[in-house]
């Protein structure tokens, strides 16, 4: 297969949870790619995400390691034979790939949940929002690539607004709704679109309050993700140079129980809605 350059961030995982299969039967990579008919050189590139693999010798190799999670392979099987060629597409070499690889992300979830303390998720953004978000943070964008983050952004949002959407839970810090991210009629404007999103059936938004008490949760910021299966499932996480896409196992169960807590701590949907509209009224 042809080698690519710069592989996705799900090419990337194919690889990755390839590895882990080949890890866990104790194999080295030489010995499995002699089983499947392939050369040690092959395997390191497919494990890497830089060359892909058929569906026969993905299966063949999940045999060899006796792989018997027939969800998996078929999901990885998915991934292995998946050509499509998304919305996102249009920007490649025009944005940065981590926005393009959140974007398949999305596309391809099952259900997602977030957790924003500062800002309100990106999800839920009205284009004001997102523009002085961008603005902010990258001040010296040109008007032309400024836009084209704030386009792409906003088409993001078709995955809870298409007609078959992913359910999508949001868990929302009072700071990230207080917080006036522009002026006054685009905090009202976002608070709306907020609102009007909580009450879809397949949106469910919670509020954490200022005055709960003992809250350490602060750093809990997250997007979480689910695959096909759970052993698919990302976590995505802010970090210093772009986004960090976490999906190893022991990591994904620390998130899983971390969004619980937050869960547990903030309000319910509907108390939830009636202190957005209350503080909507405020400003």
């Amino acid at each position: 297969m042809t080698m690519r350059n710069e592989p996705t961030a799900r090419q990337v995982r194919l690889g990755t949870e390839l590895r882990r299969l080949r890890e866990a039967a104790g194999m080295s990579a030489k010995e499995v790619a002699g089983l499947i008919g392939s050369s040690s050189a092959h395997m390191s590139q497919i494990e890497s995400g830089s060359s892909g693999i058929s569906e026969d010798r993905l299966r063949r190799l999940a045999a060899h390691c006796a792989c018997g999670d027939d969800g998996l392979i078929n999901a990885l099987a998915t991934i292995a034979t998946d050509r499509t060629r998304g919305w996102w597409e249009e920007y490649r070499g025009v944005l940065p790939s981590p926005f393009l690889d959140l974007s398949e992300l999305d596309h391809h979830a099952t259900f997602r949940r977030d957790v924003a303390v500062i800002h309100i998720p990106g999800l839920l953004q009205t284009e004001p929002y997102a523009r002085e978000l961008f603005s902010y943070m990258a001040p010296e964008l040109p008007e032309t690539e400024l836009q084209l983050m704030v386009n792409h952004r906003m088409r993001r949002r078709v995955v809870i607004e298409r007609p078959n959407p992913i359910a999508y839970e949001a868990v929302i810090h009072e700071a990230a709704l207080r917080i006036k991210v522009g002026d006054r009629t685009a905090s009202v404007k976002q608070l709306a679109r907020v609102l009007a999103l909580s009450e879809a059936e397949h949106v469910t938004v919670r509020v954490i309050p200022f005055s709960l008490n003992s809250f350490a949760g602060a750093g809990s910021t997250m997007v979480y993700v689910g695959g096909p299966v759970a052993r698919l499932d990302t976590v995505v996480r802010d970090a210093p140079h772009g986004n960090a896409f976490i999906d190893a196992p022991a990591q994904l169960d620390h998130f899983r129980t971390l969004f619980r807590k937050v869960e547990a701590v903030s309000l319910d949907p509907t108390e939830s809605r009636d202190f957005i509209h209350r503080m909507s009224k405020e400003l």
